[in-house]
């Protein structure tokens, strides 16, 4: 992904810092904003790191923290989520759960 650097003289760990920092003060919101102009200018690597810093970011999350950084309603029952959760358990096995929502 050496693209913004075949007009500059920055080299690829350079390019890699700039990528860090753009997204490190991004909220999610912003993010969101910036793929969907990006998807609609065709600007794929950046919309590539873009979605790799949202999944980084919202790996380890609580289902609940999901729903509310992704704006997803729940149409569960708690009965029919207690269920789900007992079904897919292996899925979280040996990871701490993240609730927060940065």
């Amino acid at each position: 992904m050496k693209k913004h650097a075949e007009k500059t003289d920055s080299n690829e760990e350079e390019i890699k810092e700039f990528d860090k920092n753009f997204v490190k003060d991004k909220n999610y919101q912003k993010m969101f904003e910036i793929v969907l102009a990006a998807n609609y200018l065709h600007i794929s690597d950046l919309m590539n790191l873009l979605c790799m810093a949202i999944a980084d970011r919202t790996k380890n999350k609580s289902v609940s923290a999901i729903r509310k950084i992704f704006n997803i309603t729940n149409d569960h029952t708690p009965e029919e989520e207690e269920k789900i959760r007992e079904e897919h358990k292996w899925a979280h096995e040996g990871e701490e759960i993240d609730e927060s929502l940065d």
